[in-house]
């Protein structure tokens, strides 16, 4: 497998682990269980920056001048990039508005 190719699964493996974390982290928050959902974000987190540090690899190699070319697959590394990216923010929302209703529901009590 040539090395753009490891470059672009390396950046879709983490990511995708990343978005994984924050749906279950969405999951978690509608629950009620808000440590666990804050916990996925973190993990979520984690795994994006493995993704995303392959990525700013491929950056610096083509500020570098070394040649990169643009396939379908890092095409397709890009877009669960920026996936991930979008998951995180709304995973957030999520988790907001599960706890303001939580609250609200609390008050109604």
């Amino acid at each position: 497998m040539e090395d753009l190719e490891l470059i672009a699964f390396k950046i879709i493996s983490g990511v995708g682990a990343a978005r994984s974390s924050y749906i279950e982290a969405i999951q978690a928050a509608k629950a009620g269980d808000y440590d666990r959902a804050e916990k996925l974000i973190a993990q979520g987190d984690e795994s994006f920056v493995e993704g995303h540090d392959a990525h700013k690899g491929l950056l610096t190699r083509e500020a570098n001048d070394e040649g990169n070319s643009v396939t379908l697959l890092i095409l397709h590394a890009e877009d669960q990039l920026m996936s991930a990216e979008a998951f995180k923010t709304i995973a957030q929302e999520f988790i907001a508005a599960h706890k303001r209703i939580d609250q609200l529901e609390a008050k109604l009590k």
